[in-house]
C-alpha cells in the first residue's frame, strides 16, 4: 500500500499577495519611524528656540572669556579702536583673584542661609494649607498667594525701598525709634523680606502640585487606622514632597547666586553697597565699564565662575539630601 502525504512547508507568498500583510515587521517599521519624525517635528520649535536663546549665548559667553578688548594701534596712549585679542585664562585669573568676587559671594552665601529656609517652609505651610479642608475657597487664597510672583522683580524692589524710606514710609513712624531696615547691619534682611514676599508664592504651587499628585487613598487608610489631620501632614505628606522640596531648594540657590535686583534698587539709595555689592551686580558693572577690569571678556569670567559655584552648590545639596533619603 502506497500512502502519499502533502505537507505545506515553509509556505512562501503567493503571487499578488497584499504586501502589507505580507510583511508586518515592515509596516510596523514604517510606522514607527512615521511617528518618531513626527514627534521630532513637534519638537522643532521648541529646539530652535532653546538653541537660540539658551545655548547660543552660553557659547558666546564661554568665546568671551577667553578674549579682551584691547587697542589695536601703537603710539604711547595705544590709540586705534578696540578689538578682540585672546588672553587665554587671564580672565579667569582676574576673577578668581577679585577679592571683590568672593566677598559678594559670602554675602549671598550668608544671605541664601536664612532666606531659602524661611522661605520654603513658608510655602511648604501655606501649600499644606490649601491643600487641607480648613480653607473653602482655596483658589482664591492660592492666586492671592501667588500674585506678589506676578509683579516684576525690579518694581518689587521699588514698592520695599519706598516702604523703607523713613522719610516717606507709612508705617516707619509707628516702629521703634531707631529702625532702619537700610543700615549695613540690616541690609540683607531686608533684601531677604523682599524676595521671600515675592518667591514664597511661587515654590508654594511647586508644593501644592505635588500634594495633590498624592492618591487620597492613603488620606482614607491613614483615617480609619486613627490618624489625625497634624498626624497626615506630618507623616505622610511632607515626607512624599521630598522631590518637590528638592527642586525648590535648587532653583532658590540659583537665583540666590543671581541676586540682583533687590540690591540695584538698593544701592540707588544707599551708595555705601558700592557697585560690586552681589557677584551679579560686580558682572553687570563690568560689562557696562563702570568697574575695572571692565569689558564682556571679564563679565563673562565672573558669569561662568557663578555658573561653576552655582552648579557645585547645587549637586552638593542634591548629594546630601540623596544620602538623607537612602539613610
Amino acid at each position: 500500500m502506497t500512502v502519499t502525504l502533502s505537507a505545506t512547508r515553509n509556505a512562501g507568498p503567493q503571487p499578488g499577495g497584499n504586501p502589507d500583510t505580507l510583511h508586518p515587521r515592515r509596516r510596523r517599521g514604517k510606522g514607527i519611524r512615521r511617528e518618531g519624525l513626527t514627534g521630532w517635528l513637534f519638537l522643532l520649535p521648541f529646539a530652535i528656540l532653546f538653541a537660540v536663546v539658551f545655548l547660543v549665548p552660553i557659547i558666546v559667553s564661554i568665546r568671551s572669556a577667553f578674549y579682551s578688548q584691547m587697542p589695536a594701534g601703537g603710539g604711547l596712549y595705544g590709540g586705534g579702536e578696540l578689538v578682540d585679542t585672546f588672553v587665554g585664562f587671564d580672565n579667569f585669573a582676574l576673577a578668581i583673584g577679585n577679592s571683590a568676587f568672593w566677598i559678594g559671594m559670602g554675602r549671598v552665601v550668608l544671605y541664601a542661609a536664612f532666606q531659602i529656609p524661611v522661605m520654603i517652609i513658608v510655602a511648604l505651610a501655606l501649600a499644606l494649607l490649601l491643600d487641607s479642608f480648613i480653607v473653602r475657597r482655596p483658589a482664591l487664597f492660592r492666586l492671592s498667594f501667588f500674585l506678589p510672583y506676578a509683579v516684576p522683580g525690579v518694581i518689587a524692589a521699588m514698592i520695599w525701598l519706598y516702604l523703607y524710606t523713613p522719610e516717606v514710609s507709612p508705617f516707619m513712624d509707628y516702629l521703634p525709634a531707631g529702625t532702619d531696615f537700610m543700615a549695613p547691619s540690616t541690609i540683607l534682611l531686608s533684601m531677604a523680606n523682599m524676595t521671600t514676599w515675592t518667591y514664597t508664592g511661587y515654590n508654594m504651587l511647586i508644593f501644592l502640585s505635588a500634594l495633590q499628585a498624592i492618591p487620597r487613598d492613603l488620606y482614607e487608610a491613614a483615617r480609619l487606622d486613627g490618624a489625625t489631620g497634624f498626624q497626615i501632614a506630618t507623616r505622610i505628606k511632607v515626607p512624599m514632597v521630598r522631590g518637590a522640596a528638592l527642586l525648590a531648594v535648587l532653583l532658590s540657590i540659583i537665583g540666590t547666586i543671581q541676586l540682583f535686583n533687590e540690591p540695584v534698587i538698593m544701592e540707588g539709595a544707599n551708595s555705601w553697597m558700592g557697585k560690586d555689592f552681589t557677584p551679579m551686580m560686580l558682572t553687570y558693572n563690568s560689562m557696562m565699564g563702570e568697574i575695572s577690569p571692565s569689558g564682556s571678556g571679564p563679565a563673562s569670567a565672573y558669569s561662568l565662575l557663578m555658573a561653576v559655584i552655582a552648579g557645585a552648590l547645587a549637586i552638593v545639596y542634591a548629594l546630601l539630601q540623596r544620602r538623607k533619603g537612602d539613610a
